[in-house]
């Protein structure tokens, strides 16, 4: 499989990036986490500019695999943008 370029925007406290996160983790994809609760000051409004450019809504978990954005925790659309089967 070819390298993804996969970027997880999330909150620290949201229980859909935390699946997200999980469900990268379990499908052995590296990827960038970026906690954007944890920012500040002009970093955070750098990210957050950069997640309504692919999310309007600027809604989490905000997921960028390669050009396909994902918004919200949605496994079986994770799993086709980067090329993982489902079993059934």
């Amino acid at each position: 499989m070819a390298k993804d370029k996969t970027t997880l925007y999330a909150l620290s406290t949201c229980s859909h990036c935390k699946s997200t996160k999980k469900l990268l983790s379990e499908c052995n994809v590296e990827y960038e986490y970026i906690e954007v609760d944890d920012l500040e000051g002009e970093e955070r409004k750098a990210i957050l500019a950069d997640i309504r450019e692919l999310n309007p809504r600027c809604s989490f978990p905000t997921i960028k695999i390669n050009e396909i954005v994902i918004v919200g925790y949605k496994e079986k659309q994770i799993k086709e943008a980067l090329g993982i089967k489902n079993e059934s």
